[in-house]
């Protein structure tokens, strides 16, 4: 089996040179093994050099010879595309927005698992309720809820109870 070429438009010593430069420390090591292996240093030393295994700086070097030194640079990818698209997040904010209706719904605030079944029932899309935290923090919202307000409170018995006159020494502990 006939060893990997490397592309020589680059010396080890420019490699070398080029990883001291380099702020990313995972593209220098990268050089550096290159550059061993150029010097003519085994490429299982090389790449043990670099703390790599020699497939490892194997696959590095294919993609050094076909893009140079940009090759080195790592490229995520653009990751899992989120299962709701633009229209259903901007429906489910909607739907967070506007709360549960009491009456009809019979429950006063969604949980995440209210939420999980309407992404269900909404979009034929399902959830698991730590899933649909991500979506809901993703799109803006806290887990905070509001305190729940009893509908019969009187708030001018609240204001008056307050300012009264009898619980103004009430913060002191020693009156």
């Amino acid at each position: 089996m006939a060893a990997l070429a490397i592309r020589k438009d680059r010396t080890p010593a420019v490699l070398r040179r080029l990883a001291k430069t380099e702020v990313n420390a995972r593209v220098a090591r990268r050089m550096l093994a290159i550059a061993n292996a150029l010097s003519g240093m085994s490429r299982e030393a090389a790449a043990e050099a670099a703390g790599m295994d020699r497939q490892t700086l194997r696959d590095w070097v294919l993609r050094y010879n076909e893009h140079g030194v940009e090759g080195l640079c790592d490229r995520w990818g653009e990751g899992r595309p989120p299962k709701l698209d633009a229209d259903e997040q901007g429906e489910l904010s909607k739907i967070i927005l506007e709360g549960p209706d009491p009456e009809t719904d019979g429950i006063s605030a969604y949980t995440l698992e209210d939420l999980a079944r309407i992404a269900q029932e909404r979009f034929g899309k399902p959830f698991h309720p730590a899933s649909m935290s991500r979506v809901v923090r993703r799109l803006g919202f806290s887990r905070q809820k509001a305190r729940p307000s009893h509908p019969e409170k009187d708030l001018a018995a609240q204001a008056a109870f307050k300012k009264s006159p009898a619980r103004a020494g009430k913060d002191c502990r020693y009156t």
